[in-house]
Parts: C-alpha cells; sequence; structure tokens
C-alpha cells in the first residue's frame, strides 16, 4: 500500500511540478497610482466557492516566443532628450534580460511610417526598377541607432519589419498616403476617387465600412517585381549593420485608408503579389526570413479567408500578424488554419491619454491575444514625449512618457500593465489555461515557465473588490482582488 501511494504522489508531481514545492505564491498587485505592491499568499486545500479555472494538463498549449516593441524616429527623439543616465535606465528596463519589461523582439518599418519624423522611402528615384538609387542613409540618422542603442542591452535581440507605404512611385496615386489632407499632406483631393471608385455604401459592422476598389501598389510585373527585390535590398543593407531581420510581412493594415503612410489592397492584390513575387524573392535570396501574412487589421473574415484559402498561400507564409479589429476575428481564423503561427503585431496605441483606462485595456488586450494562441506580442511606441503627437496630427500613447520642457520621465500605468505580464513570462513560457475576460471583467491567464514556475495574471475590472479562486492540482489560490486591478501571482524563487 505503501509503495502505491509513492507512485500515486510522484505521478502527481510530474503532470504538477509546482504543487508540493510552491504552497506559497508572490503575489504583485498595481492599481492605479498604486503601482506594483508586492506580498505573499499561501495556497489552500478547499474552498467554498466555484473556481474561476481549472489548470490541468501541464503540457500547455503553445510556447510563447516574445514580448518586443517598435523602434520610431520620434521615439529615438524623446529619448535624445533625456540625459545620458535617465536614457541609459529606460533602455536597459525595455531591453536587458535582467530589466523590468525583457523585451527581446523588435519592429520597425522599412519605408516612413506615421511616427516617422516625415515621409521618406529608400528609393524615391521614379522608374528606378533596378533600384539603383536605393539606400538606407535616412535610416542610419536615426533608426539604426535606436536599435544598436537596444542591441547594447540585449546583443540576442531579433527583429521583423513591414512597409507602411511603398515608395511613392510604385503606387496609383504617386503619393505616399492613401487619402488627402488639407492639414497633413499634399496628395491631391482629386486622387481620393481611387479608392472607392464613387462608391458610397458602408457597412457599419465592418471595418473598414467601404472596401479599396483598388490596389494602391502598381500591379504591373515590372512593378511587383522591383517592389520585391527592394524587401531584399532592405534586408541585406540591414544585415550589413548588424541588424538581422527574421520576418517580413508585406504591408501594415492594408484596411487602414490614411492620410498618412499607408497602402490600400485588394484581397486578389494580396495574394498575387505574396505568393507570385515576395515569397519567390525571399525564397531565392532569403530563404532563412520567414514571410508572415500580415499585419491583419480588418474583421472583415470573408476577406481574410479568402486570402488564407488560396491553395498556394501554406506554401508562401509560415504565419499570421493581427493586431486591432484584426484580433476580432483572430480566433475564428485560427480556428480555420491551425497550422499557422500567430502574432499580435501592434498593441493598440489610445490616443495620448496615458492613463488606468489604457493600462486596462492593454492589460485586456494582451489576455485576449495570448489566450487565442499568439506566441509573439508587440508594442508600438515605447517612449514618446508630452502628448505623444504624430507629425500627421494623432495623439498616441507610449509605455514611458518624457516631459519635453523638464526632460524628466513618466513610467505610465501601461507601462505596469505590460510589466505585469513580461516580467514573468518569459520566451519559452507554457499557456496552460486561459479566461477572457467576460461579464465578470476578470480575465485570467496561467503559464508554466521553462524553469517550472507557475505564473497567474489576472485583472478585476469592476468597480468594486473580487474573490479569485484557481484549482491547480489538488491546492487553490483563493484571493480578494481589489476593484480595478492588474495582478501577478508567481512560484517564489529567484527570478
Amino acid at each position: 500500500m505503501k509503495i502505491k501511494v509513492n507512485i500515486s504522489l510522484s505521478f502527481f508531481c510530474l503532470i504538477f511540478p509546482w504543487s508540493f514545492q510552491a504552497q506559497q505564491l508572490n503575489w504583485i498587485s498595481s492599481g492605479e497610482s498604486n503601482y506594483w505592491k508586492q506580498g505573499s499568499i499561501k495556497l489552500k486545500k478547499t474552498v467554498s466557492l466555484p473556481s474561476d479555472l481549472v489548470v490541468g494538463d501541464d503540457k500547455g498549449t503553445f510556447t510563447f516566443e516574445a514580448w518586443g516593441t517598435c523602434f520610431n524616429e520620434l521615439g529615438w527623439d524623446a529619448l535624445n532628450i533625456l540625459e545620458a543616465k535617465d536614457k541609459q535606465t529606460v533602455l536597459e528596463r525595455l531591453f536587458s534580460p535582467e530589466g523590468e519589461l525583457r523585451f527581446t523582439l523588435g519592429r520597425f518599418s522599412m519605408n516612413a511610417n506615421d511616427y516617422s519624423r516625415d515621409w521618406y522611402s529608400s528609393d524615391e528615384v521614379d522608374g528606378d526598377f533596378q533600384l539603383k538609387y536605393f539606400n538606407i542613409e535616412r535610416d542610419k540618422i536615426s533608426l539604426i541607432p535606436y536599435i544598436k542603442a537596444a542591441q547594447k542591452y540585449n546583443p540576442e535581440l531579433s527583429f521583423w519589419m513591414s512597409p507602411w507605404s511603398p515608395p511613392s512611385w510604385m503606387k496609383v496615386n504617386n503619393y505616399y498616403s492613401v487619402k488627402s489632407s488639407k492639414d497633413y499632406n499634399k496628395m491631391s483631393p482629386d486622387s481620393d476617387i481611387i479608392l472607392f471608385e464613387g462608391n458610397t455604401k458602408k457597412e457599419a459592422n465592418f471595418f473598414p465600412q467601404q472596401f479599396t476598389a483598388n490596389d494602391f501598389l502598381i500591379q504591373d510585373p515590372r512593378y511587383l517585381k522591383s517592389y520585391a527585390n527592394y524587401f531584399c535590398k532592405f534586408i541585406d543593407a540591414y544585415l550589413e549593420q548588424g541588424i538581422p531581420i527574421k520576418t517580413v510581412m508585406y504591408q501594415n493594415e492594408a484596411y487602414s485608408y490614411t492620410i498618412y503612410p499607408g497602402c490600400a489592397w485588394t484581397p486578389e492584390g494580396t495574394i498575387r503579389f505574396n505568393t507570385e513575387y515576395l515569397a519567390p524573392a525571399l525564397k531565392e535570396k532569403h530563404p532563412d526570413v520567414k514571410l508572415y501574412l500580415g499585419t491583419i487589421n480588418t474583421n472583415r473574415f470573408d476577406v481574410v479567408d479568402k486570402i488564407l484559402s488560396d491553395p498556394r498561400m501554406p506554401e508562401t507564409i509560415k504565419g499570421v500578424g493581427f493586431q486591432w479589429e484584426g484580433g476580432q476575428i483572430l480566433s475564428s481564423i485560427r480556428e480555420k488554419y491551425p497550422n499557422y503561427r500567430y502574432a499580435q503585431t501592434e498593441s493598440e496605441c489610445g490616443w495620448g491619454q496615458f492613463d488606468w483606462k489604457a493600462a486596462e485595456h492593454t492589460f485586456g488586450l494582451i489576455n485576449h491575444y495570448l489566450g487565442n494562441g499568439c506566441t509573439q506580442y508587440t508594442f508600438w511606441n515605447a517612449i514618446l514625449c508630452d502628448e505623444g503627437k504624430s507629425g500627421w496630427g494623432w495623439k498616441q500613447n507610449a509605455l514611458i512618457q518624457v516631459d519635453s520642457q523638464k526632460k524628466t520621465v513618466t513610467y505610465t500605468p501601461e507601462y505596469y500593465a505590460v510589466k505585469h505580464y513580461s516580467h514573468y513570462i518569459i520566451p519559452g513560457s507554457r499557456l496552460l489555461s486561459w479566461k477572457k475576460s467576460g461579464e465578470d471583467k476578470k480575465p485570467i491567464l496561467v503559464f508554466r515557465t521553462p524553469e517550472n514556475k507557475l505564473v497567474i495574471v489576472a485583472g478585476n475590472f469592476q468597480d468594486k473588490p473580487q474573490r479569485l479562486i484557481i484549482k491547480l492540482g489538488n491546492y487553490y489560490l483563493d484571493q480578494i482582488i481589489l476593484a480595478h486591478s492588474l495582478n501577478t501571482f508567481e512560484t517564489k524563487g529567484k527570478n
């Protein structure tokens, strides 16, 4: 009888290796203006109420790969407002393996994006199909120094990129934006007809409410081939700078019809460029670089499904990247196409509030994307100054805010929302279980790290405290979590 008990106990420890070694958990909690309060709690053997979540098979459902952020010119400008010591502290907190957020992934744009100082591309010479005048001299001024500054704190950073707009001469409107603006660009209003061709019908439940009638990249083979080669030259140029690009996506937000750099695409054009031009060019010149479909920012399932259902796509792409409205169809796309890898490509940036509401929103987004199987999560601007305003008039949030007059730095509520996840859920961690926010406004994620640590991240977005109960093997986490609080529980030990 004694032998049977020992066998049973040993088997249970294999399934739940933390159960008998970690009856206490570290508890970190944050609320508005009351960040990062630390304590500890004991697990219980019995509870009086049903569990919010039951953690089962310890094998997990998928392995998380990386947290990251985007490198932009305005972020570099904000960082350089600070004194050298503060600048070093920011970079260390963001990128050092021993820092606070521990980012291991970087994103940047090919050509300008909306958080560049202004429009530029690596080749604005009209008709240069041979790309004779291609160069990255503009990138060497700000973008590359920013990336290299981060690499000093983590030389193992990995990188992916996407364009916001092709060179203007490659587009049907000969301009970097998709739509005109009397205040923020010089595109002729007459060119707006290209987008919808006079169609005024709108579908309120979809983004975009009207779908483009045209691909804005010229669909002539000369342009398509040249643009695919442009990607390859860009990868080469960055590799020469010691910045290896591991993944590319053909377009940032093909479904945002913007007054800043952008490019609208139809499903047919998307399929054509990726399958017939970009993928073959990468296979020939950069076979080690992965091609993902992205970044998807539409909730039109039919559009994304039409692209992915093309029989050539499994040989073309390795994964799919979602952001903004695209997140609404992530679960249904992943269910139909389970063999791709999935990535969250840009955390929503808000409207320059820098407040607790933004922190809760981001906390919930992370729960949604990771719970639905995304193995990477990329934040937009890590650092901005003052109101976070772009050159095209959009105020946005950032994890870190710089006061340009006082030259001071503020770690925003959103920074702490991210830290509750990224400081503990390290690359190689496996998702054990999750619960979306739901009517109780209580999102929960449970991970096991490569060191067999248990990490539980839970929020309470209600106006009153709630009881959090999670069954962990034959023990329970049973704790009251405060109203509008963000919480991380971790098995004790060095981290």
